[in-house]
């Protein structure tokens, strides 16, 4: 299949589906070259809010100072 003849069949493909295509060539790509974009295996460490109680002291510091200035 060619070029001209995929196109276009991805224009007529929902969002998600473009999207899905375009990952799937940027990582192809990126394969060609050597490149490992993403590690299939890793753990990737994720931050939440839940017990950030220093952080939530610190907003609320800058709220209230910033309160106080308008207020």
């Amino acid at each position: 299949m060619t070029l001209n003849e995929l196109l276009p069949l991805l224009h007529e493909l929902q969002r998600a589906d473009k999207l899905r295509a375009v990952q799937f060539l940027v990582l192809e790509l990126a394969e060609e070259e050597g490149v490992k974009l993403v590690e299939t295996d890793a753990n990737l460490p994720l931050w939440t809010p839940y017990g950030a109680y220093e952080a939530a002291d610190v907003m609320l510091k800058v709220l209230a100072e910033d309160s106080a200035s308008y207020g």
